[in-house]
């Protein structure tokens, strides 16, 4: 995916950078996508990028793009509604960040924990199964009493 501004314009009145451009790519840019793209070439956290169309041609593999790049987040938010694609490419973002930091987490968590705990887990699965088959063995040996209860009940 290859991103060429066309048009750069700064706008004093609202604190921020109009950008119309293109992006070649052979499917559709997403929001996330194109959001990385902005930051990484203008050198801003993605929270502070407001992107306003990605229209693509038929039958072309460019889009057009425009989007408004802001110098913080609270400019952005006291001046662009939040609608709900904006919402979910926050949440897109937020989600590629954090799952390296999981990742490190759950190791970290997994070498913590001694070796006893991760040895037991197996253990205690097989102790459940093994009381599940119990409680199974005793409801077919009360059922059984149960009908010869009532055998015994249609004889006398």
């Amino acid at each position: 995916m290859e991103l060429k501004i066309t048009e750069e314009k700064e706008n004093k009145l609202f604190n921020r950078k109009e950008v119309k451009g293109f992006v070649e790519s052979e499917v559709t840019p997403s929001r996330p996508d194109v959001t990385k793209l902005l930051s990484e070439k203008f050198s801003v956290p993605f929270e502070n990028i407001k992107i306003k169309k990605i229209m693509g041609k038929f039958g072309s593999k460019t889009f057009d793009i425009g989007a408004n790049i802001y110098s913080s987040k609270e400019e952005k938010d006291s001046i662009e509604l939040k609608k709900k694609k904006d919402i979910e490419t926050e949440k897109k973002m937020k989600e590629t960040e954090e799952p390296a930091n999981s990742v490190e987490a759950k190791k970290a968590e997994a070498i913590e924990k001694p070796a006893e705990e991760v040895q037991s887990q197996p253990e205690q699965q097989k102790e459940k199964t093994e009381q599940k088959q119990e409680e199974k063995q005793e409801e077919k040996s009360r059922e059984e009493q149960e009908k010869k209860k009532e055998e015994n009940k249609s004889e006398s």
